[in-house]
């Protein structure tokens, strides 16, 4: 059963959201305490073209697990895989965001999974947007300085969308979502 609305406001949530990408994995860090949102870091895991896919997945895993250890995130969020025309193109965002998925479940964390138009929706209002609409939003919604780069600001915004439907599920005291 989820935690009633007065109790989980009380405490502190900090997911690690990812944009999984073989090439360029947006991650983020974000805290909710409360109403309050802050996002404590952010990166992108770039590889190299010449990296053979192996080694962009166990660099994604590794500097994830990194960035678990060092921010110490309570649950994880990750986009979907989108449908794509090619096959081959879904196979290989399917195994990054296995390779993010298993840096999550080594540390325990809960994992959460959203749509990317879901994600869209919660950062800009609109399941269409472009990512320089999302990295727009982003950085006007949490008063940053500086316009993450599109991947980084994907990812923040799975955060942000993971927020969004863990209020709605504990306000009709349900749980739903965990991979």
């Amino acid at each position: 059963m989820a935690t009633p609305p007065s109790q989980a406001s009380s405490t502190a949530e900090r997911v690690l959201s990812i944009d999984p990408a073989l090439r360029s994995t947006g991650w983020a860090v974000l805290e909710k305490q409360g109403k309050d949102t802050k996002l404590i870091t952010y990166g992108v895991i770039r590889n190299a073209p010449k990296l053979l896919p192996s080694g962009c997945l166990v660099a994604i895993r590794e500097q994830l697990n990194e960035a678990i250890k060092t921010h110490a995130p309570t649950v994880c969020a990750i986009e979907t895989t989108i449908f794509v025309q090619s096959y081959k193109t879904a196979i290989v965002l399917g195994t990054a965001r296995g390779a993010a998925l298993i840096a999550a479940a080594e540390h325990g964390l809960a994992i959460y999974d959203y749509a990317p138009r879901e994600v869209k929706q919660a950062a800009v209002g609109k399941g269409a947007a472009q990512k320089e609409q999302v990295a727009f939003m982003i950085r006007s919604m949490l008063r940053l300085r500086e316009t993450p780069p599109p991947d980084a600001a994907d990812a923040i915004a799975v955060g942000l969308a993971h927020f969004q439907a863990a209020e709605a599920d504990r306000a009709m005291q349900i749980e739903r979502r965990r991979v």
